[in-house]
């Protein structure tokens, strides 16, 4: 009996849906969205899950995804890092409204849920699901959380109980955090003070590299956009959520709520600075949710905005600061994959045009880190080979200055590809500074 490709009874992407957690409905959706790859075979060249599954179907199982194993379908979900360039090609996505209603990273997220429910939320996606409890830890130990993540017995030490791959190259933590900094400059502003937007900062520059936040507080100033911190904002919960932890993932989105709201409620507009942490505030947040807690989180998500596009739609307006003091020659620009899935347009490529009219060299192709994937045992491998293309054009354009909006993508180019991209706002903010470019890109 062949399988078809419609939906099946099973068929569900929302959690609040007691059929979301059906173990059998939940089988028979894989079985189909098996059959549909294999079919299809579009996104072969994406992560390793496409590849191993249609090996098992070619050279195992007679091209039957009903033969499938538990422990063959386990690989093939895991070996997804949620790149979700697969739903951005996919032309069978429910975003485009087909009727076979495919959302192959989201059946992911469902299977990883399910099992959690079921097996438990292992030690490691635990530690690496709290960043900002990493962050607190390693402020405790005065610097040395820094100085021993260079140290080869420590980071053995690390591999065999955590699982976190000793050649991975790990951020430092920072000594004073982005919100720390931001109350001591009378940036913690509550709301309802007038300002037309709100900083969430998100737990990497929070905890690991606050000069972000601070050069986007500066290019936003430079714009007359009054921008407002808030207090006590934590982690978007998507770390919780790659291991399939719902439970974790609402307790900080609920927390997050509670803080952007009346922010939100006043006309600010909330200004994530990673785009990982926007797509998660603008498309799960609600989903994450059901009845009035939904309602909130839908409120939130759409007054949610990357600030380069904030800065794009505003670029009429006398208030936008095209005049700078200095400008790069040219620039690499790696479009994050988790930006490219939410088609707001790729406003920082478009503002280096715009501001600085010098050659932009746009890199489409993923970089391959992905949350916590690149820092894992298993994934740290196959994240170098995921974003071989990406560290490769990178290289080729030439260019004086390197640039991305996801820090951990920065990370990745550092570690594969031997110079740190800037954020497009580092960028922005030293032009307006009037800061040299020479140098920019230089070996790691």
């Amino acid at each position: 009996m062949t399988i078809s490709a419609q939906p099946t009874n099973g068929l569900s992407y929302d959690p609040s849906e007691a059929k979301y957690w059906d173990e059998a409905g939940l089988r028979a959706e894989v079985e189909r969205a098996f059959e549909l790859c294999n079919s299809c075979r579009m996104c072969f060249k994406y992560c390793d899950s496409f590849p191993d599954l249609f090996k098992l179907l070619d050279e195992k199982h007679a091209g039957d995804p009903r033969k499938v194993s538990v422990e063959e379908t386990d690989r093939v979900m895991d070996q997804c890092f949620q790149c979700k360039l697969c739903e951005v090609e996919c032309p069978y996505t429910p975003r485009i409204g087909h009727a076979f209603n495919l959302d192959f990273p989201e059946l992911v997220h469902r299977y990883k849920a399910v099992r959690a429910k079921k097996r438990g939320i292992k030690l490691r996606e635990r530690v690496l699901g709290d960043p900002d409890l990493a962050g607190r830890m390693a402020r405790m130990s005065f610097g040395m959380a820094n100085t021993m993540n260079r140290v080869a017995a420590h980071r053995w030490f690390m591999e065999k109980v955590l699982g976190v791959h000793r050649d991975k190259l790990l951020p430092d933590f920072a000594s004073e955090t982005f919100e720390a900094w931001a109350a001591s400059t009378g940036r913690v502003r509550a709301a309802g003070a007038g300002d037309e937007a709100v900083l969430f900062p998100t737990c990497y520059v929070q905890n690991n590299e606050p000069q972000i936040g601070r050069d986007a507080l500066e290019v936003l100033d430079r714009n007359s956009v009054p921008t407002a911190c808030a207090k006590g904002l934590a982690c978007c919960g998507m770390p919780a959520w790659e291991s399939g932890n719902l439970d974790e993932a609402r307790r900080r989105a609920e927390h997050n709520l509670d803080i952007l709201e009346p922010y939100v409620d006043a006309g600010a507009k909330v200004l994530a600075i990673n785009p990982t942490c926007s797509m998660t505030m603008r498309e799960k947040w609600p989903k994450w949710f059901e009845g009035a807690l939904r309602t909130r989180a839908r409120k939130v998500a759409d007054a949610v905005k990357d600030p380069c596009d904030h800065l794009w739609s505003i670029r009429e307006e006398p208030r936008f600061q095209k005049e700078v003091a200095s400008k790069p020659a040219s620039i690499a620009y790696h479009a994050p994959c988790h930006l490219r899935v939410q088609r707001t347009g790729l406003r920082a490529r478009d503002l280096f045009r715009r501001i600085f009219g010098a050659p932009i060299t746009p890199v489409m192709e993923c970089c391959g880190h992905d949350g916590t994937y690149a820092m894992k045992v298993e994934g740290f491998e196959p994240s170098q080979r995921a974003g071989a293309n990406s560290f490769r054009d990178m290289r080729a354009a030439d260019a004086q200055a390197w640039s991305t909006d996801c820090p951990l993508a920065a990370i990745q180019f550092q570690q594969h590809a031997g110079a740190k991209p800037m954020h497009p706002l580092t960028i922005l903010a030293k032009a307006y500074r009037g800061e040299s470019f020479d140098g920019s890109v230089k070996p790691t």
